[in-house]
C-alpha cells in the first residue's frame, strides 16, 4: 500500500472537472491507499470554515468518506486556504499538520511543506505572507461579514494574476516565483533529513542535491489546473505523475 500526497488543487466552482477528477481519486485510488497528504491550496480560495459554498460541502463529504474506510487524511494549509480551521477539519475527517512537518516514511524522516515560505527571493509575497499570518489579523479578518471575505478574496486573486502578468513580462516570473536555493538548504540542515516534499510552485520534478555533502532530495508537486499531479510513496521509493482529465486521455 503506498501513502499519496497532493498540492495546489485549486479547487473551485468555475472548474468543476478538477472538483470531479478529485472526487473520483478520492472514491478510487486513494481508498487503496495507508494516507493520504494534502500539502495546501485545497482550495482556490478559503475565507472561513462557515463558507457555503458546494465545492467545500462536496469535497469535505469526500474526504470524511475516505477517513471513514480508514485512510488518515492530513492537511498543511497552502497560501490560499491558510484559513482552514478545525470545524472544517472536522467536517473533512482529517488532521492539520503544522508547516513544515516530519513523517516517518519506512523508516526515514521525510519533511513536508506547502513550500511558499521558500520562495523568499519573492518579498512583496513574504511580506503579505507574514501580514496574513498574523493572529490578530486573522481574527479581525474572520469577524467581518462573509460578503466581505468573499469581497477580499476576488481582489487579492485579481491582484496575484496582475503581478504574475508583470513579473512575466519583465521576465522575472520563474526566478522570483520559485524556491530560494539557501531557504531550502537551511530547511534540510535545521530539521536534519533528506528528502523534502512540497508545492506551491507548480513545478513538478524530483530534484537530486547535496547539502552539506549529503545527498538530498526535493520532490516539488504539480498542480490540478489541467490534470491531477499524484505523488506515491511505496518501499520501492517515489513515483511521481499526473492523472488525465476525465476523456482526454492523451493529457
Amino acid at each position: 500500500m503506498a501513502t499519496l500526497f497532493v498540492s495546489d488543487l485549486h479547487l473551485d466552482p468555475a472548474r468543476p472537472d478538477i472538483t470531479r477528477l478529485f472526487g473520483a481519486f478520492l472514491d478510487g485510488e486513494a481508498r487503496a491507499s495507508d494516507a493520504l497528504y494534502i500539502l495546501g491550496d485545497l482550495f482556490e480560495a478559503w475565507v472561513g470554515d462557515d463558507d457555503p459554498s458546494e465545492t467545500g460541502a462536496y469535497v469535505a463529504s469526500k474526504l470524511h468518506g475516505l477517513a471513514g474506510a480508514g485512510v488518515a487524511v492530513h492537511f498543511q494549509r497552502g497560501n490560499r486556504d491558510f484559513l482552514l480551521r478545525q470545524a472544517y477539519a472536522a467536517r473533512a475527517g482529517f488532521s492539520i499538520l503544522p508547516d513544515p512537518a516530519v513523517i516517518m516514511l519506512d523508516g526515514a524522516p521525510v519533511l513536508l511543506s506547502h513550500g511558499d515560505a521558500l520562495c523568499t527571493d519573492d518579498e512583496a509575497y513574504q511580506a503579505f505572507r507574514a501580514q496574513t499570518r498574523d493572529p490578530e489579523w486573522q481574527a479581525r479578518f474572520l469577524s467581518q461579514p462573509l460578503e466581505a471575505r468573499l469581497a477580499f478574496a476576488a481582489q487579492a486573486r485579481a491582484a496575484s494574476t496582475a503581478r504574475q502578468g508583470e513579473l512575466a513580462q519583465a521576465g522575472t516570473m520563474e526566478a522570483i516565483t520559485d524556491v530560494a536555493a539557501a531557504a531550502v538548504e537551511d530547511l534540510f540542515l535545521r530539521y536534519g533529513v533528506d528528502t523534502l516534499i512540497h508545492g506551491h510552485t507548480h513545478r513538478p520534478a524530483i530534484h537530486a542535491l547535496t547539502v552539506a555533502g549529503r545527498p538530498r532530495r526535493r520532490i516539488v508537486l504539480g498542480d490540478w489546473y489541467t490534470q491531477g499531479s499524484v505523488l506515491a510513496s511505496t518501499p520501492e521509493g517515489f513515483d511521481l505523475r499526473a492523472l488525465p482529465l476525465a476523456g482526454d486521455p492523451g493529457r
